[in-house]
Formats: C-alpha cells, structure tokens, sequence
C-alpha cells in the first residue's frame, strides 16, 4: 500500500487509544490518516478528540436501533462514506456485525491475552479484576481480526507483562496499556505493508 493507511475507528469511550494513533501519526511513527470517528455513546470523549483535530464524526447508539443489524447498517453505512482501508475498534463496547466488504479489514485489540478473560461482558475494568482475581502470573494485550462474535477473530500480535504482587486493576490497567501503544500500531503497519496473511484461524506474518 502507498501512501499513508486511511484508517476509521469505532470507540464508546474516552478516546485513549485513538489518541495513542494521532500520537503515532504526529511522531511520524505511523503514516495513517484517520477518515472517521463512529462513537457508539454520544458523551464519549473520544468523539471531542476528533474533532478537536478537524476529524469527522459520528454517533450511532444501539438504543436508537431495533436490533444489531440495524445497528451494524448504519455504521457501514457512515463508513462508505468515507475512504476506508482499515477499521480500527478502540475501545469499541458494542457488536459490530462486520459485512463482507469489510472482512478481513476490521480489527480489535482487548487488555489480556485471548482467548483468556474475554468476550461480551469482559472489557475495561473488569478484564483487569478478572485478571486479579484469577490469580494468574502474566497478562498482556492482543490485537486481532474482528469477527461477528466478540474477541474471537484471528490473533495478529500479543504482549505480555508480569502481573505483580498487590497489583490493583487500575496500575495493571496501565502496565498493559502501554503494551497496547506498541502492539496496536505495529499491526496497522504490517496491515499496510501487506504482510499479514490469513491462514484459517491463523495469522502468519510475512517477512
């Protein structure tokens, strides 16, 4: 791919991971452009975040919809309004039945290691408290292929860190986090340079 990826994200809150991308794309870290911001909560700071920076944006609220291919309609319908190589959920809380013409070009990142502490009831906080209280020794990130059922699709890159002893969820949070800002701009640019290739359930990376 040429030129820079032009990238839509999807986001119900406060915009942290859509910041980490115009972070990248300003330290010339990443050569992206983002089209479009689709909130699913209209109070979602993320949404401010775009516009302070000029970017489209859009809400679509489940309760407004009858069902979740409502739903899912009329966020295809606002990303065909724009150019759109990648869709990126940020910190996106709601199912999003992916159409054809976006299979393969939606991706998700969740705070710990799938196929652990995931699916539809798991995410912020709770992932992290799951995590605790489990008591397991490492957690991490995992960036993946979105699928039509939550924190399923194909793993693209995960990073670990060690849990600690009297770790709370909001100081894993952050030692996670900072794994995230790392994990989920290097797939964007092995996405771009064409060098991730779907294998069934696996993702092989090409050299």
């Amino acid at each position: 791919m040429h030129g820079p990826i032009h990238l839509a994200v999807l986001l119900s809150g406060t915009g942290r991971t859509l910041q980490n991308i115009f972070d990248k794309i300003d330290e010339s870290a990443l050569d992206a452009r983002v089209e479009v911001v689709i909130g699913s909560r209209a109070g979602a700071f993320g949404l401010e975040r775009a516009k302070n920076r000029g970017i489209p944006t859009v809400v679509v609220e489940e309760k407004g919809c009858k069902d979740v291919k409502e739903f899912s309609d009329r966020i295809t319908a606002h990303l065909n309004k724009h150019r759109v190589d990648l869709v990126i959920m940020a910190g996106f809380n709601c199912l999003y039945k992916i159409p054809d013409e976006y299979a393969g070009k939606v991706m998700n990142i969740h705070p710990a290691l799938i196929p652990s502490f995931c699916g539809k009831d798991l995410w912020g906080e709770k992932v992290h408290k799951a995590v605790l209280d489990y008591g397991v020794k490492v957690s991490g990130c995992t960036v993946h292929f979105a699928d039509n059922t939550y924190d399923n699709g194909p793993v693209i890159l995960q990073r670990v860190v060690p849990v600690i002893n009297g770790d709370t969820p909001d100081t894993l949070a952050e030692r996670v986090f900072k794994e995230e800002c790392v994990a989920y701009p290097e797939a964007i640019r092995l996405f771009q340079q064409g060098r991730l290739r779907l294998e069934g359930r696996k993702v092989c990376i090409l050299p």
